[in-house]
């Protein structure tokens, strides 16, 4: 019978969380919740030398944020804690001397100055310097030195690592559900130190072990550590531990498709690669987040699900309760995913377009009351109404103000462009006419405005350019705007009739 499905999206805090450590998490959530199972939070903080201090707040806030929040971890325990490594220092080493005390591993005392003097003493001789089998019973270890020798060593606090001792003359075959069969020759690898001389277990030893007892089913994690699966897999069998079923994700690429996504890309090219905004506490440097640049969240995950993943149809917008049924690990790619900053605007634009006019008017209220002051007159329901018209337009809701300041002020100016072509000499009169003809409209109404514009403009035989074109700068300022009757209808009789009547003072520009 299979066991329960567990996986763990296991970061490090030592910066800001980057959209691929959010896929991560995401593809391992979507995989627990498809099979029932429990996502798991772990701060792999071994590494106290590159640790920051808010780093860890800012990966729960990212999940929260995300709509992909943790079952089991940090502040939610279920029997499996402490989730941080820093907390779990004192099971590591239980495990370390234990795989000495099997063989399996073995105390190294060489300095760093000696591993140094080998490693170039090899690239002069066209060489790589490799610490394995073939080496380590030459080099200043506890296979090299007598039993005696070693407890003196230990007894009188010398530095020392703990390497794994990699089995020999073994094909290891591996399975990835991503990427199939693996094989390996144990011979090509070198023994990994497993326990730190600073007392921290490395990455290796800790994640394996931390694996082992909150019983992880599944390791969902990037391609970046398919060259550590061997001696994980290996630290599995020497431990006689069940081992879990392991999937590499493909890299997120740069948008030329070339080299792995970085800050720098994002930096340079204009787009956040952060979930969240991040401020540097030492520099003072803030990171651009894609909360803060105005993406709605589902937006954000629906985009980083098909950065790897394809459902195998032609649907694109997923909600996550969508996700959760259709994701297949097996249906991740091999090869990495080119991020494309114009597709995520799209997915964006979607979520938008399908969002309530009412929701993105509270949105937007914050915006308005930056322009107009907190006491304008305008009332969400106004708002909403005028989101409506506007909404096919925008990809964010501070578009709302560009695409649409008309709706809330009278234009200040004339697109000089659109005035010299539009505002001809009988254009003052032809003003005045539609004037008179919108003050004897009674039902303000948009289809009821068009009708009657349109039956003068007919029945007097005026070309419609000729009309609608300085109708509509009087109303917007430009020459653009959605259907202009829309227009009237919202602002009022009132200020369309006044709208005109200014442009008709002011234009046309000298």
């Amino acid at each position: 019978m299979s066991r329960p499905v567990r996986v763990r999206f296991a970061p490090s805090p030592t910066g800001p969380l980057h959209m691929g450590g959010i896929r991560t998490a995401l593809f391992n959530y979507l995989f627990a919740k498809q099979n029932r199972g429990s996502f798991v939070l772990r701060i792999e903080d071994t590494d106290q030398n590159r640790y920051v201090a808010n780093a860890e707040a800012y990966i729960t806030d990212s999940l929260n944020w995300s709509g992909i929040p943790y079952d089991e971890g940090p502040g939610l325990e279920k029997g499996f804690g402490p989730y941080r490594q820093s907390e779990r220092k004192h099971i590591y080493k239980v495990y370390a001397d234990r795989l000495v005390e099997e063989g399996k591993a073995y105390y190294a005392f060489d300095t760093a100055e000696k591993l140094e003097f080998h490693r170039k003493d090899h690239q002069e001789k066209g060489k790589t310097f490799i610490y394995n089998w073939h080496n380590r019973e030459k080099l200043v270890n506890s296979l090299s030195l007598s039993e005696d020798v070693v407890n003196k060593r230990l007894a009188d606090g010398e530095k020392y690592v703990i390497r794994f001792k990699t089995p020999t003359n073994l094909k290891l075959e591996l399975q990835d559900l991503i990427r199939g069969q693996i094989i390996i020759d144990t011979n090509t690898l070198d023994d990994k130190i497993l326990f730190k001389s600073d007392g921290m277990p490395t990455y290796h030893l800790a994640n394996v072990v931390d694996d082992h007892l909150m019983e992880i089913s599944h390791v969902i994690r990037g391609e970046e550590w398919l060259p550590s699966l061997a001696l994980h897999v290996l630290l599995y069998k020497a431990f006689n531990w069940q081992t879990p079923e392991f999937a590499h994700l493909p890299l997120i690429l740069k948008p030329t498709g070339k080299g792995k996504l970085s800050k720098r890309d994002g930096d340079k090219l204009g787009f956040p690669v952060f979930p969240l905004a991040y401020t540097n506490e030492e520099t003072g440097e803030i990171s651009r987040g894609y909360r803060e640049d105005g993406y709605f969240p589902e937006a954000f995950v629906n985009m980083l699900a098909f950065l790897g993943w394809n459902p195998g149809t032609e649907q694109e917008i997923f909600s996550l309760k969508e996700l959760i049924k259709a994701f297949d690990i097996e249906k991740v790619g091999k090869s990495g995913s080119k991020f494309d900053v114009e597709k995520t605007k799209w997915f964006q634009h979607q979520y938008l377009v399908n969002t309530d006019s009412t929701a993105l008017a509270v949105a937007f209220l914050p915006e308005l009351e930056n322009h107009l002051g907190e006491n304008h007159e305008f009332d969400q329901d106004y708002v909403a109404r005028v989101i409506e018209l506007l909404k096919e337009r925008a990809t964010f809701v501070r578009d709302f103000w560009e695409l649409g300041d008309y709706f809330f002020k009278a234009p200040e100016n004339y697109d000089a462009k659109a005035s010299k072509k539009g505002w001809k000499d009988d254009t003052d009169s032809l003003m005045e006419d539609l004037i008179n003809i919108l003050r004897e409209v009674k039902d303000f109404s948009s289809r009821n405005i068009e009708d009657q514009v349109k039956n003068w403009i007919t029945s007097n035989e005026i070309g419609f350019g000729k009309v609608m074109q300085p109708f509509r700068l009087s109303l917007v300022g430009a020459l653009k705007g959605p259907h202009i009757f829309d227009i009237c209808e919202l602002i009022g009789k009132e200020e369309t009739i006044s709208r005109i009547q200014k442009a008709i003072d002011k234009l046309p520009m000298k």
